[in-house]
């Protein structure tokens, strides 16, 4: 490297340099934006490597369990700057999601210790956690001994720092004062409004602004746009996963629960209050009047790539499947934009619920504190920026990452409101559900009821009674309520 570059890059590295003039005046030297890069990641790396002893597990193997994700591909792609930093040396197994959580649960259930640390979603920790397959990351967090000084636990977004973090008791807190951090953020998904704005344009509306509003401007796009487009989509397999997306981030919204916590921590459906049978009677009639035909079979695949093929109007599911369905060979590449949902009037701000995809360490690790290193290094500010740059690391959990004036200038260019969305946003983006080991069972059997309640076999108020009925049963046969 040249001293002209070295200097500049090393002003970088001490603040007297932003990363725009940065890439300009390395521009100006004659390197190319690729060579340019390369360049600061060897520069970043020597400067982690200055204060701290990245080298301490040098000649060690960690192994990973990865599901085959864009944020996965986004870590790979960044390896060897950790295997420079550390001299270590990371293997990893990469599975679809089909089959992905449950090689998860087979290595963690047979207690083997064949992976190290894998990747995760925080729901998950609430079975992996008291089950003792998966270790507390405070114990490591905590230690300036094995944690680098710039790691900056604070950088991380406050709500999903949070709900990645539950103490082991049913009902209680994400993010009390006594959690146990189960894994550690790596990138999440918001659940907001992804639309197509020529159909917008076409039928003369406006991105909506309330639940109301969503409802009647899901119908007139379906009854305007014609040749087949629907309205809105959003999940309806039978499953915990219709129930978190777009419906709880609306339903949190509007103040309703899954189930209350008693002050002596007894556990009990919410889910047929006045208030939530009124916003379920809403939900039912927009997927009635407006949704896609074969609902009670759509996951977030059929949600996206209808969007993608320009078979709806807009959907009200994570934020980042709309960003990747604006691109590639989709049919609408270039064609959507973003806006944040607030669904209840009364409220100031979107609230959504999130899905965290999260890196946690096996308690059957041989090596947790080399294995520490690696989930630091991909969980640290630099990993975060090279892939939020770089790749498509499209929702990072650091706030100095959405800070960054490029990264924002990217999504600007070419994903229309998302950076504004995510700012309108991200202060009520946490987990909604109530942490309790019967997460699973107890929403896909709500799921369940919202496709009989969308099908007219059960009024909506019948079957929230119903289903309540069931849940106080469950809750109290498991103890909890």
């Amino acid at each position: 490297m040249h001293e002209k570059e070295k200097d500049l890059i090393e002003a970088f590295l001490r603040g007297q340099v932003d990363r725009r003039g940065l890439i300009k005046g390395l521009g100006a030297m004659g390197l190319a934006a690729g060579t340019a890069g390369t360049l600061l990641n060897l520069g970043q790396t020597r400067a982690l490597a200055a204060d701290f002893d990245w080298q301490a597990h040098k000649g060690k193997t960690i192994k990973l369990l990865l599901n085959k994700h864009p944020y996965a591909d986004a870590m790979i792609a960044d390896l060897e700057n950790f295997k420079k930093l550390t001299g270590m040396n990371v293997v990893y197994d990469v599975f679809p999601e089909d089959v992905y959580f449950d090689k998860v649960t087979a290595a963690l259930s047979a207690s083997s210790p064949e992976y190290d640390a894998f990747m995760t979603g925080a729901y998950m920790t609430w079975t992996y956690g008291p089950a003792g397959w998966i270790t507390d990351l405070n114990e490591w967090i905590k230690d300036p001994a094995k944690t680098n000084p710039n790691y900056a636990w604070d950088d991380f977004l406050p709500g999903v720092k949070s709900s990645c973090a539950w103490n082991g008791k049913p009902g209680g807190a994400l993010g009390s004062e006594d959690a146990k951090q189960w894994c550690i953020p790596w990138a999440f998904e918001q659940n907001n409004i992804t639309y197509n704005k020529g159909m917008f344009d076409k039928a003369g509306v406006g991105v909506p602004g309330n639940l109301d509003e969503m409802i009647s401007t899901a119908a007139k796009l379906q009854k305007d746009i014609g040749s087949g487009v629907y309205g809105i989509g959003v999940r309806g397999s039978r499953s915990w996963a219709t129930i978190h997306p777009g419906f709880l981030s609306a339903y949190s919204n509007f103040n309703e629960k899954d189930l209350t916590v008693s002050a002596d921590g007894k556990l009990a459906a919410a889910m047929n209050t006045a208030g939530s049978k009124a916003f379920h009677a809403k939900w039912v009639q927009m997927i009635q009047e407006s949704g896609p035909k074969d609902w009670s079979t759509y996951t977030w695949y059929q949600v996206g790539t209808d969007l993608g093929a320009g078979a709806s109007a807009m959907i009200f599911d994570a934020d980042c499947l709309g960003y990747f369905m604006n691109g590639g060979d989709n049919k609408m590449a270039g064609k959507l934009a973003y806006a944040a949902f607030t669904a209840n009037p009364e409220a100031k701000a979107s609230t959504p619920n999130i899905w965290i995809w999260s890196l946690a360490m096996s308690n059957f690790s041989k090596d947790k504190d080399a294995t520490w290193y690696f989930l630091q290094w991909a969980s640290g500010p630099e990993h975060g920026l090279f892939g939020a740059t770089k790749m498509d690391f499209v929702d990072p959990v650091r706030q100095s990452v959405w800070k960054d004036e490029m990264f924002r200038e990217k999504l600007n260019k070419s994903y229309p409101g998302y950076v504004e969305m995510f700012d309108a946003s991200a202060a009520g983006a946490s987990i909604k559900f109530t942490a309790q080991p019967l997460f699973f069972d107890l929403t896909t059997e709500w799921a369940a009821t919202l496709q009989k309640m969308v099908a007219k076999e059960v009024p909506v108020d019948e079957g929230l009674d119903k289903l309540a009925e069931s849940i106080n049963g469950q809750l109290k046969e498991a103890g909890l309520g």
